[in-house]
């Protein structure tokens, strides 16, 4: 009789439990619904992390309007500026490896003078470049590596800001495409395949930088909003092929083709398993991809001001009110993306969302679509 009730009581004990996490569900669904119809999303994918395995996934809305097709959990983003920490572990493997240093003089690793001309015997290093503290700005552009080469650019000065290397912070896109040029140099791989390589296939992600290469009927449209006519407008740009650049490609000056700095395209349930990676010290699933002491060196504030470390937003306290989160954000062609964790007590989140009327509102300092719905997880999932 007490061994029934011992097995009775915890077939009872499991029935509560799984219950209590189906409202859970629910309710976090019901909120997401609220916030994609109060913030006009077009679709939305995400994903949370809790204690080392992805406990929710899932899609909502459209990944595409015209077609009335709706988004799911497979479908893959051009996720933006999360795409820099990709290149920032390929460098913490180059520099495990002994191929380079973080303190290295950049312009040696990239191949031509990369020096402040207010500042002309101050060495950028790549740690500055990576952490954006170089002085270096977009001002010129960065799709093309041109625009800061003195034997390319007249205007070459104008890619550099008054203050000195180390000495002040401005988020640059243009750091990091001459970041995956330092990568394909030091490695002799191109940067798509060195990351496909080493970075995606050891953790069995599905995704890239080179568009050609990948399923293309997974691609989620990308939706700008026209305030004026009021309507959502696709951005077939964001996926634009690159296969007529990649047949002349130049290794180490052609890089850009493939944005580095934002281009990787990836699903939402995938990247929260390269975000696990992260949170468990460069290792998931028993694969390691960089080193405990390369992972904590990413995951170290740089630049004080912004708490931003090497692509990684460092102990932010903007995303979730009391905890301190660690990740990146992304915007381009009418996507919005965050991935954000919290090492210490084992959870985060990847939200994805590929077109909004009102990604201009902000709250607390982050866009408030991604706001409420990173809080609305947490509150119901993790919390």
């Amino acid at each position: 009789m007490l061994n029934f009730s011992k097995t009775l009581f915890s077939a009872l004990l499991l029935s509560c439990i799984t219950l209590s996490a189906s409202a859970q569900f629910t309710k976090a669904e019901d909120d997401i619904r609220q916030i994609m119809k109060e913030q006009d999303i077009v679709g939305m994918s995400l994903a949370v992390v809790k204690g080392g395995d992805i406990i929710y996934n899932n899609s909502f809305g459209y990944n595409n309007i015209e077609q009335g097709r709706m988004l799911a959990n497979s479908d893959i983003f051009r996720i933006a500026s999360i795409s820099k920490s990709f290149s920032a572990t390929a460098i913490m493997q180059l520099a495990e490896a002994g191929k380079l240093s973080l303190d290295d003089d950049f312009s040696k690793l990239v191949g031509f003078k990369v020096r402040n001309p207010n500042f002309p015997h101050a060495v950028i290093t790549l740690r500055m470049v990576m952490s954006h503290t170089s002085s270096i700005n977009d001002s010129q552009g960065y799709f093309n590596l041109d625009v800061i080469n003195p034997d390319k650019n007249p205007d070459w000065a104008k890619c550099y800001n008054k203050y000195a290397p180390g000495a002040g912070y401005q988020y640059c896109n243009l750091n990091y495409n001459m970041v995956g040029t330092v990568i394909e140099r030091i490695s002799g791989e191109r940067f798509d395949n060195y990351i496909k390589r080493h970075i995606l296939s050891p953790l069995g992600l599905y995704g890239g930088y080179n568009v050609d290469s990948l399923d293309k009927s997974r691609f989620v449209t990308l939706y700008e909003h026209d305030a004026k006519n009021k309507k959502f407008t696709p951005s077939p740009q964001a996926y634009a092929s690159r296969g007529e650049i990649i047949s002349k490609y130049v290794m180490g000056y052609t890089t850009p083709v493939f944005s580095p700095t934002g281009g990787m395209k990836i699903s939402a349930n995938d990247l929260a398993k390269y975000m696990r990676m992260h949170m468990h010290q460069g290792k998931s699933d028993g694969v390691r991809i960089i080193s405990k002491k390369s992972s904590r060196v990413m995951q170290t504030r740089i630049a004080n001001v912004e708490n931003y470390g090497l692509a990684l937003g460092i102990n932010r306290e903007d995303i979730i009110p009391g905890e301190k989160m660690t990740g990146h954000t992304g915007s381009s062609y009418g996507l919005y993306s965050i991935m954000f964790f919290n090492q210490k007590k084992d959870f985060g989140f990847v939200v994805i969302v590929n077109g909004s009327s009102t990604a201009g509102q902000n709250t607390k300092g982050l866009r408030t679509i991604m706001y409420r719905t990173v809080n609305s997880l947490y509150d119901n999932l993790i919390k």
